[in-house]
């Protein structure tokens, strides 16, 4: 069995790229300043964040062209695409949108079966086809 302490396995995750947690970033997205924006995941970086979480759900966002414009600027940023990014959604349409622009090692965040057995298969195949890593929520289809 392997040891260590808290500092070895600590992973800090920036989350101040997620419209839904961050009324300023929400901000910058529905103003398309993708400038500000991309300043506030390079602050994230420059402050520690080992992983970048990236979540666009919001009712009156395009969320998928909102989600690619984002990652595609961060890929070209070469001290925020130095982290990994987190493509956080709660709708597969955008995290996809999000794995087809990524560079290197992305993690989703999150797919369940509150859908059903078949599309939680469908889209853990689809992870892996993109080479991603996944958080997996423990929810059935009744929300369990």
């Amino acid at each position: 069995m392997t040891t260590g302490n808290a500092a070895q396995v600590f992973i800090n995750v920036g989350e101040r790229t997620n419209v839904t947690g961050s009324a300023k970033f929400r901000k910058l997205i529905e103003q398309n300043d993708y400038p500000a924006a991309l300043a506030v995941a390079r602050q994230q970086v420059e402050a520690g964040a080992q992983i970048i979480d990236i979540n666009m759900d919001e009712g009156l966002l395009d969320s998928e062209r909102a989600m690619t414009t984002f990652v595609n600027l961060i890929a070209a940023e070469p001290d925020i695409a130095k982290v990994p990014v987190m493509i956080d959604s709660s709708k597969w349409s955008v995290i996809e949108a999000g794995l087809k622009c990524t560079q290197g090692k992305a993690i989703v965040n999150s797919i369940s079966m509150k859908e059903g057995e078949g599309p939680f298969l469908e889209q853990a195949r689809k992870v892996l086809r993109y080479g991603a890593a996944v958080v997996v929520m423990a929810f059935d289809e009744q929300g369990q």
